[in-house]
């Protein structure tokens, strides 16, 4: 079997993949074709159906485990998979496909904790904690996604918070006069509402509150919930930092910039290419 990350040019492949994305398609003469993502835990590649697409595109859905055949061609400077056959693969997961976390997700757990426990200001950190301490939402930032666009697999989310969330940890000690626990909190809790966003692999689809609400508005909510304890300047404080952080003229307070370019800085590092 082939992993995806391993695919080469001209290279005829047969692997078990997952379907990230299925649409069917019309080339400019009006013939059909099915347009796929696949993925496994080694990355994700584009792939075609051109021939067949009546009988095979009843074959399995969007989100499926599928045995492929097919020839690696390059298209536009990427590498594209041109299916020749295809079925659903009954005794593999969909789920274990999805692309994976290439760090220790232990670490990654570890530092999250160690940050928490950072926090001094008692409210705050009581908000902290009662989000980071709730298994099931760390469960599910081990297996989602920050974004589609950066830190795009399973426990992409858990390494970005990490990521943000560290580097505002340094930027509150180069520069003392930042409120290190404000900046802090609001950088562990920033991308909190991912959890209600988003579905787990492979296709980390949006659900339907994460569709009409997005992930700022549903994390404010999931904050709000835990913020009994937080006294009414605090509060607003942190959510202000949290519902602007993909705003930086929106940011009345340097805490609320520095998470917004923290945030930015993460997610550009993470999509260049490892030489």
């Amino acid at each position: 079997m082939n992993a995806i990350a391993e695919l080469a040019e001209e290279r005829v492949v047969e692997g078990v993949y997952a379907v990230a994305r299925k649409e069917r398609r019309r080339t400019r003469a009006g013939a059909p074709y099915l347009a796929l993502e696949l993925v496994d835990p080694s990355g994700r590649i584009e792939a075609r159906v051109w021939s067949d697409v009546e009988l095979l595109e009843r074959r399995f859905g969007e989100g499926d485990a599928v045995r492929v055949l097919g020839r690696v061609e390059r298209f536009r400077d990427r590498l594209q998979l041109d299916v020749r056959s295809l079925e659903t693969a009954a005794d593999a997961d969909p789920v274990k496909l999805a692309p994976a976390l290439r760090r220790d997700a232990a670490e990654l757990d570890g530092f999250l904790e160690f940050l928490a426990s950072e926090i001094a200001h008692p409210g705050l950190r009581s908000v902290v904690e009662r989000a980071v301490g709730d298994e099931a939402l760390r469960a599910a930032m081990r297996a989602l996604p920050a974004a589609e666009t950066h830190h795009a697999y399973a426990g992409g989310l858990l390494e970005h918070t990490v990521g943000v969330a560290t580097l505002c940890r340094e930027s509150a000690q180069l520069h003392p006069r930042l409120r290190s626990d404000l900046l802090l909190a609001a950088a562990l809790l920033h991308d909190v509402g991912r959890v209600r966003e988003l579905e787990r692999g492979p296709t980390f689809r949006q659900t339907d509150e994460g569709r009409l609400l997005g992930h700022v508005h549903l994390g404010l909510r999931l904050i709000e919930e835990r913020a009994a304890p937080l006294e009414a300047g605090a509060r607003a404080e942190l959510l202000h930092a949290i519902a602007v952080h993909h705003e930086l003229r929106s940011a009345r307070t340097a805490e609320a910039s520095v998470l917004y370019h923290a945030n930015q800085l993460d997610a550009v590092a993470a999509t260049r290419p490892v030489e």
